[in-house]
């Protein structure tokens, strides 16, 4: 893999909230490099702050201190709104309880990014569709996400958030939801279309084999992240 350094850099990190009366602190100082088209695997304690990682480097929230690079974008000097468009075009999200909207077919959910940005043309559509072959999905265009299965609906999470092509994919826990064997399966989907778009990944995960799959492992503890060695 021809990989280009520092394709996210996070510099002097801080960030906390506020517990009743109390602040909790997040991060005091965090720096971290991931080079393009890396498979990252973040593991950590509860409460450790891996989902707000994903979270800022998203741009759903902002650090109390500490800048975000992206590519050549500073996401923590963008607006809210410059935020929400660079997301919505260039970040893809896969969560644990795949947060499919079931009031769409399976289709419509695979096209929503597409329509969001913009992108329908009936090439670009067709090429979508595909996508839920790939996944295998495409007998089930037209049904709604309450009657597929937990790895069903997984896959069609995984699907719609790579089908508008995001420089970046971040993934909170998605093998948690399900059972072993289906989890495996969700891994080798997620790991094969990383492999053919080249696409970075942060993956969020408890489990240590599954991060065992991914190009390197980040431990986060006590508002620090060091490196596993695999």
């Amino acid at each position: 893999m021809n990989l280009t350094p520092s394709f996210i850099t996070i510099r002097h990190l801080k960030k906390h909230y506020a517990e009743g009366d109390q602040p909790r602190t997040i991060f005091t100082d965090l720096t971290l490099d991931i080079q393009r088209g890396e498979f990252v695997a973040l593991l950590g304690p509860s409460g450790c702050g891996k989902s707000t990682l994903l979270n800022l480097l998203g741009g759903i929230d902002l650090p109390d201190d500490g800048q975000i690079r992206i590519a050549d974008q500073i996401v923590t000097s963008m607006s809210e709104v410059e935020r929400t468009r660079f997301r919505r075009r260039h970040i893809g999200f896969i969560f644990q309880f795949f947060n499919l909207i079931p009031t769409l077919t399976v289709a419509e959910n695979l096209l929503l990014p597409l329509e969001l940005n913009g992108l329908m043309s009936a090439e670009q559509q067709d090429q979508a569709l595909q996508l839920l072959d790939n996944v295998g999905l495409g007998d089930r265009r037209a049904s709604f996400p309450e009657r597929l299965s937990g790895g069903e609906q997984q896959r069609l999470a995984i699907a719609r958030s790579v089908v508008h092509a995001p420089w970046l994919l971040l993934a909170d826990e998605p093998t948690g939801n399900l059972d072993a064997m289906t989890g495996d399966r969700i891994l080798e989907l997620l790991l094969k279309l990383h492999r053919q778009a080249q696409t970075t990944v942060v993956m969020v995960t408890h489990s240590r084999e599954a991060a065992a799959r991914a190009d390197r492992v980040l431990v986060l503890d006590a508002g620090q992240i060091r490196e596993m060695a695999q």
